[in-house]
């Protein structure tokens, strides 16, 4: 039977994260691992009304399929953001996706061939690697610095190796948290420029910035790239709506690509999703979600301080939903989260996220989905884990 399925099928791993949800899912279960947005954030009675509006007024249309490029006033919409943040963005350069999950799988079915190099970050999100991994790239990791990649790793394997792609998130990195500086967003700019190499910028979590001066996307110096957005972090996931901004001739290929995949996204949500964003205040929503993962963010450092030993090293994002921590010598989180399972506290051991020579000793920590009282007994176990190993 096994012969039956494509070979590429045996070089995908299933998603650690996904698998680890499984487990953390039991009500008891204090759990850091997943990248949930809290579900207090979620607009209910709003989507509640702009549903019944939609069904009310537009129904007929709302029910029926669709073009494949999206619904064209919340192409717009998009478009109408990124020009207020100075990023001029033509609407039918915009496609929306089931998620932006969606756009990372058609960009790789529109430019991977088997074997060719695709450069990501060392450490980075790990369902990109899963999307990319099925076309059988050789992924090549650029090691990440404090402010972004070391651009002369970058340069040089970029140089030697012609990549089709370097995928990239340049703000608050899933697994890390760390930001590109502006400067590196330059330099990369400038590189590419003078490059075939595409950048694809995948940028979920860019509008939660809650510390810190906003930066403009790495797109904005040079136009040999694809930028990836979502509504399901400044909204809510489960509505599964995301956007691939990309030049004409890419865009036509990742459109072609999109009707072989699914015609078109669920376009009764993109209508509900562009009714909400126009009558209620998008700028107040966003504010309340920064507020609350900052606090979040920081009470959780705080009790890292307080409960962690001094030799563990963490990053301390300006926004996002993550944070990263080091732990000392050779200690694996593998063995640490085997450990903090006993006392039902959950998190994704480090090794996950890389695409080579994982580091072991690395955890990601999540938390914009826990309340102080979980983040206080959490971290406070996982500190107590973490001496008793370092004490065996």
């Amino acid at each position: 039977m096994n012969n039956l399925y494509a070979n590429r099928m045996s070089k995908i791993p299933r998603s650690f994260v996904r698998e680890i949800l499984k487990v953390a899912d039991e009500p008891d279960i204090i759990s850091f691992a997943g990248g949930l947005p809290n579900p207090d954030t979620f607009p209910e009675e709003e989507f509640a009304e702009s549903t019944s509006y939609i069904l009310e007024n537009s129904g007929a249309e709302a029910l029926q399929y669709s073009t494949t490029e999206g619904y064209e006033p919340l192409r717009k919409l998009v478009s109408e953001r990124y020009s207020k943040n100075g990023l001029s963005v033509d609407p039918k350069n915009i496609l929306i996706t089931n998620g932006s999950q969606q756009g990372l799988d058609l960009v790789a079915k529109v430019f991977l061939n088997k074997d060719d190099t695709v450069l990501v970050e060392k450490p980075t999100y790990l369902a990109a690697l899963q999307a990319f991994g099925l076309f059988e790239p050789n992924f090549k990791s650029i090691p990440l610095l404090n402010d972004g990649v070391d651009v002369d790793v970058l340069r040089s394997q970029i140089e030697e190796d012609s990549p089709k792609l370097f995928y990239s998130i340049p703000n608050f990195q899933n697994p890390t948290g760390i930001s590109y500086s502006l400067e590196k967003r330059k330099i990369i700019g400038k590189l590419l420029n003078q490059n075939e190499t595409i950048l694809v910028e995948d940028n979920p979590y860019g509008e939660i910035r809650f510390m810190g001066e906003n930066l403009p996307p790495i797109k904005t110096f040079t136009d040999n790239s694809i930028l990836l957005g979502s509504f399901s972090k400044v909204v809510a996931p489960g509505i599964r709506l995301g956007w691939i901004v990309a030049e004409d001739e890419t865009m036509h290929h990742l459109v072609t690509a999109k009707q072989a995949s699914d015609l078109h996204s669920n376009f009764f949500s993109q209508m509900i999703v562009h009714h909400y964003l126009t009558k209620y205040d998008v700028e107040e929503h966003l504010s309340m979600i920064r507020q609350m993962y900052k606090d979040q963010r920081d009470f959780m450092v705080e009790m890292i301080k307080l409960h962690f030993p001094d030799d563990v090293k963490y990053t301390q994002p300006e926004g996002g939903m993550f944070l990263w921590v080091t732990l000392p010598g050779d200690m694996a989180a593998m063995e640490l989260f085997e450990r903090t399972m006993e006392d039902k506290v959950a998190f994704v051991p480090g090794e996950a996220f890389y695409s080579d020579d994982p580091q072991k000793n690395t955890l990601r920590l999540n938390f914009s989905n826990s309340n102080n009282t979980k983040i206080e007994e959490g971290i406070k176990k996982m500190g107590n884990a973490i001496r008793e190993l370092k004490s065996q």
